[in-house]
């Protein structure tokens, strides 16, 4: 049978198999679909939350990893993969690391032997297809959620991870990723994004407070801000609803700063709106400049400030940066701390590197941990957009 019909028959009995194959299930079901259609040793890693280690998926024991091996994403040719998103060859033999993707977001690496020269095509449909069934597999799966945490996880931050979007999306014109750390001890840090025809809607929150009620707040506000603009509510009066919901359940005892805009993908033009937030970055090429725009109140502190929607036309390639202060306020040794000039400039050296967008921002947040001695004293997030025009 041609290579190109076997791929074919694999993927088709592969996602047929998997409708009713719960997660602890697929690593069994994919060697064995796999190996049938001469791909042996198939099984996949997936990354744990702060994209450290690629963790192997057995289907054994509670978290579905026991007997697996762990293996670093910074020291390894799996970690290659999963860092370039290109099939690395493993330097034991004919063996293959190949990233597993959902869209633009990495999930992990798949291996596979392959004697003699590889169909590189049939290792990527294999790996696209066991993307496709983790995703649809994780989110009722405690074995996945155990899986790719190597510590315990606070319950503020239980409720952060459940309620944001996947840390990256791209199509043909726009890139947006994210990154947040602590990973299993975020408070009130949150951010948003999503597409409606032609607008991207993208949010970053910051709670007060480093308690389970800033996730709270951080959790309402997301979702305040997600039933105003799913009603059709103008970007001038979002702030008004989402503080509206806040005040009912703290009554004025607690807030969140943010940044609310929409970027208009046909035109490039940018409309914000700043509740007590640091200003978006904008990064035109090598020039760097901070979004001013004329700030409301925090988003619960009801002090009746106007609402001031800022305007800026993008061009091909433009990059903006939302974070919040965690990242900019790490502090080294000496009381220095990491600032805005320094963040920038690690952005635009990994990119210029050529670097997926994706691990430029997981390079940052470790950078920012190692400048800090690798305990945050606040939560550091940043939400990352390109328009490419």
């Amino acid at each position: 049978m041609p290579v190109q019909h076997a791929s074919n028959d694999l993927m088709v009995s592969l996602v047929r198999a998997g409708h009713l194959a719960t997660f602890e299930e697929l690593p069994e079901l994919v060697a064995k679909k796999a190996d049938a259609a001469g791909l042996p040793e198939a099984r996949f890693y997936l990354s744990d939350h702060q994209q450290q280690v690629l963790r192997e998926v057995t289907g054994v024991g509670p978290d579905a990893h026991g007997g697996g091996e762990d293996l670093p994403i910074d020291h390894s040719p799996a970690g290659q993969a999963y860092i370039t998103g290109v099939a690395v060859r493993s330097d034991g033999g004919p063996r293959y690391w190949v990233p597993i993707l959902d869209g633009a977001e990495r999930l992990g690496v798949l291996h596979v032997a392959w004697a003699g020269d590889p169909d590189r095509s049939a290792m990527r449909d294999l790996a696209s297809v066991v993307g496709l069934l983790v995703i649809a597999k994780r989110s009722n799966s405690d074995s996945y959620a155990r899986l790719i945490r190597t510590e315990p996880m606070s319950v503020s931050a239980e409720m952060q991870w459940t309620l944001m979007p996947p840390g990256t999306f791209a199509d043909a014109r726009v890139t947006i990723s994210a990154a947040a750390e602590p990973a299993y001890e975020n408070a009130g840090d949150s951010f948003d994004y999503a597409l409606t025809e032609e607008t991207v809607h993208l949010a970053i929150f910051d709670a007060m407070g480093h308690d389970t009620a800033a996730g709270l707040i951080a959790n309402l506000a997301v979702g305040a801000f997600r039933n105003e603009r799913r009603r059709g509510t103008p970007l001038a009066e979002i702030p008004q609803g989402v503080e509206t919901t806040l005040i009912q359940e703290f009554v004025r005892t607690r807030f969140a700063t943010a940044v609310l805009a929409e970027l208009h993908l046909t035109t490039g033009m940018l409309e914000w709106v700043n509740c007590g937030h640091l200003p978006p970055v904008l990064i035109r090429g090598e020039k760097v400049r901070e979004l001013e725009c004329d700030p409301s109140h925090p988003l619960g502190m009801d002090l009746g400030l106007p609402v001031t929607v800022c305007r800026e036309r993008l061009e091909p390639g433009d990059r903006l940066l939302f974070y919040t202060d965690g990242v900019i306020e790490a502090r080294d040794a000496d009381g220095n701390e990491f600032g805005v000039e320094r963040f920038v400039d690690f952005v635009i050296r990994n990119q210029a590197d050529n670097l997926p967008v994706p691990e430029t921002l997981r390079r940052l947040v470790h950078e920012v941990l190692a400048y800090h001695h690798d305990t945050l004293n606040d939560d550091a997030t940043v939400l990352f957009c390109e328009w490419h025009g």
